[in-house]
């Protein structure tokens, strides 16, 4: 994967599959939605953060490993 999400606690993977239960195929959407909302207020710390997790979206929907496999 081109780019890989940087993770800055446990709650990004729980906002991810939280996301991902309720809008389902739409979560990666959502999450940029979310995004551009916190670019929108000025507030570039959620901004970022909702893009890390868009990110993590798509490599959660994957469905199998992505990378080095040990």
């Amino acid at each position: 994967m081109e780019y890989m999400p940087y993770l800055s606690d446990r709650g990004d993977v729980k906002d991810a599959a939280e996301l991902m239960l309720k809008f389902g195929d739409d979560a990666g959407f959502e999450a940029a939605a979310r995004a551009d909302h916190s670019r929108n207020l000025g507030n570039h710390l959620h901004f970022c953060r909702w893009r890390q997790i868009e990110r993590l979206i798509v490599l959660m929907s994957i469905g199998r490993a992505v990378g080095t496999i040990h």
